[in-house]
């Protein structure tokens, strides 16, 4: 069924096209993955569907009756309220619907009243409405999804004003959920998500009933999710179906059919302008008469298209001006903590020259922290941390704060390398795509990924042995996140990686290293083995612990300090795995709920309702139903 439709949209600023005859076709049930370089019109697109910009010409066509939720790269919300309140919006109408459920529980208490045959009736009906719309469900659902958002408890009554801007797009994508559009549009949701987040926002967005269209740099996220692809180039818009393997696949093929059927045609040109200068050459009357005919149906051709197989790219590469000696980083029981939060301890490294590590972790467990100790930046609480000799760190900052905002980018670059004139920095520069007047352009004016390659030249040219690199892939388009990646796997000297980017994280790590509270875990492979050799160890746990609770349960001695840590770990892994008890909780739900509704039935009878002591007692029961209703929902979701 036909939900959306764009035809031959157009948008210009000026005399800059940024969309040029784009159309498409959204269907029920799609899930939709716009690709494309940066300033290929992407969001521009989604911002015309959303109806917050309209096309220069063309029209969109949305469905009578279909809801459209519009996630941006950048939300702000407004100052005073906090988390909970803030995705709680999402629920005034049951809020409504309870208090007028109350009242009218209040009137048809009174048997004798005027109106309470209407209002019963009335009270009937709403109860019906009020769990069609999900209000015995909405509560657990609103935490569950806080909750894997990253917003426990005590994050929910926090300010919005105090969240930092990678919470607060988390809390836009956790309302936007939770606000369920029939159409949903994301626009890089995966930001600000670690890889445990990531995992449940696709899970979740696989079960999702409406229809989804997301712009994505995230190429792992894209294959579990899509089934078309949206290809964005130059404002063009071309279609394909799969996910985004499928889509390089296919869109080589068209490239190469499209390069065969432009030389032929080139060819064929070619031949013609030959015959016709021939037949010019001879100069009889006939033959130019000949001439001229096939001028003018050469003239009428329609030409095919050049086919750009690569758009511009920079180019990235790194050298070491001296070699590091063997030892890198070594440290032992580092411990780091900011007044009462703790963020890691027991932390232990052994890094060696030419090793390419990745750090991964949860948001909050100090991944960013444990890099500013390591390059000296920031000093641990405790432990022992050695730098080996000769090592020249160069630190990527994914936040792009060790850039001068008021400074030009030419300006940027002269001031941390004055040595090179100013012909051979723009030069530099112009290999990065600052091109003519971008390079007087001021930092604070550019684009997250345009600092993000200014940042990148940078390091390219200090000459560093030893990469600290802060979510390298962050920002860019998925074309220049394959050159950076090209570009690192290239370096001969160290590197320590944060990164969640499960395609870099699946290409480049000769270890994964896990930051946790208690410590690093290591996994001696790159992501697929991380993956395996984790759930492996999960399972091992489980079957370690419960062998330990069963040993206590007997001797009645107390759980060790390390028994307590495996618990601990337990309790997070059964989060992932006791899917099994999902099916367990749901028979019994669907009994719980025939309960329910079988004594609303009863209440609403009119000897019942008119019984003041049977509906004290019936509401009273009703209660308890909900209630554990309410904590079968909540576990059910947290599964």
């Amino acid at each position: 069924m036909l939900l959306m439709s764009g035809s031959d949209i157009n948008k210009s600023y000026g005399i800059d096209a940024v969309l040029e005859d784009v159309s498409f076709n959204v269907n029920k049930g799609d899930r939709i993955g716009i690709v494309g370089p940066n300033g290929s019109g992407k969001t521009t697109l989604l911002g015309i569907i959303a109806g917050e910009s309209s096309p220069s010409s063309g029209s969109v066509y949305i469905r009578n009756g279909c809801s459209v939720g519009y996630l941006k790269q950048h939300n702000q919300f407004f100052a005073g309220g906090t988390v909970i309140e803030e995705a709680e919006k999402n629920f005034e109408h049951l809020f409504a619907m309870e208090k007028d459920i109350e009242k009218l529980a209040a009137a048809i208490s009174d048997h004798t009243s005027s109106t309470f045959d209407r209002d019963l009736e009335r009270y009937s009906g709403l109860m019906e409405e009020y769990e069609k719309a999900g209000g015995y469900t909405y509560k657990s659902e609103l935490r569950a999804v806080l909750k894997h958002m990253g917003f426990d408890e005590a994050m929910q009554s926090k300010k919005i004003e105090t969240l930092s801007g990678g919470e607060r797009t988390r809390l836009a994508l956790a309302c936007m959920l939770l606000k369920k559009p029939d159409i949903l549009m994301l626009d890089e949701p995966t930001n600000h998500l670690d890889l445990r987040m990531l995992d449940w926002l696709e899970t979740y967005l696989k079960n999702y009933s409406g229809t989804i269209l997301v712009v994505s740099h995230d190429r792992y996220f894209l294959d579990r999710l899509v089934n078309r692809i949206f290809d964005m180039t130059d404002g063009t818009l071309v279609e394909y179906r799969g996910n985004y393997s499928e889509f390089l696949v296919k869109k080589e093929e068209r490239l190469e059919v499209m390069r065969r059927e432009y030389e032929k045609q080139q060819k064929e040109i070619a031949r013609q302008e030959e015959i016709i200068r021939r037949f010019k050459q001879h100069g009889t009357e006939h033959l130019v008469k000949r001439a001229q005919s096939r001028e003018k149906r050469l003239a009428m051709l329609e030409l095919v298209d050049k086919p750009t197989i690569r758009n511009a790219k920079f180019k990235l590469d790194f050298d070491t001006n001296y070699k590091s000696g063997n030892d890198v980083v070594i440290a032992e029981d580092l411990s780091k903590s900011f007044g009462e939060k703790k963020l890691f301890d027991n932390v232990a490294l052994d890094i060696k020259k030419g090793e390419t590590v990745c750090i991964i972790g949860d948001n909050g467990t100090g991944k960013t922290t444990l890099l500013k100790i390591l390059i000296g930046d920031e000093k641990a609480d405790d432990g022992y941390l050695k730098i080996g000799y000769n090592v020249d760190f160069g630190y990527y900052d994914q936040g792009q704060l060790l850039l001068d905002e008021s400074e030009t980018v030419l300006g940027e670059m002269k001031n941390a390398y004055h040595l090179y004139t100013d012909t051979e920095m723009r030069s530099l520069l112009g290999r990065f795509l600052f091109f003519g007047d971008d390079v007087f352009k001021t930092v604070g004016t550019l684009s997250g990924g345009e600092k993000a390659k200014l940042s990148m030249l940078k390091l390219m040219l200090s000459g560093a042995n030893t990469l600290v690199l802060d979510e390298p892939t962050n920002h860019l388009d998925i074309e220049s996140k394959e050159v950076v990646e090209d570009a690192i796997a290239e370096f001969e000297g160290t590197m320590i990686i944060v990164s969640h980017d499960r395609y870099l994280l699946s290409k480049l790590p000769d270890r994964i290293l896990e930051l946790t509270p208690d410590g690093i875990v290591e996994y001696k492979g790159k992501f697929d083995y991380y993956l395996e050799k984790k759930a492996a160890m999960e399972a091992w746990e489980e079957e370690l612990l419960e062998s330990s609770k069963e040993e206590a349960k007997e001797d009645g001695a107390p759980l060790s300090a390390e028994e307590e840590r495996q618990l601990r770990k337990q309790q997070e892994a059964d989060e992932r795995r006791n899917r099994r008890r999902a099916e367990e909780l749901e028979n019994a739900i669907h009994q719980l709920e025939a309960d329910i509704a079988e004594l609303e039935v009863e209440m609403c009878e009119p000897e019942n309702a008119t019984n003041s002591y049977y509906m004290r007692e019936a509401s009273k029961q009703h209660e308890e139903f909900i209630a554990k209703l309410d904590e079968m929902y909540e576990e059910f979701f947290s599964l």
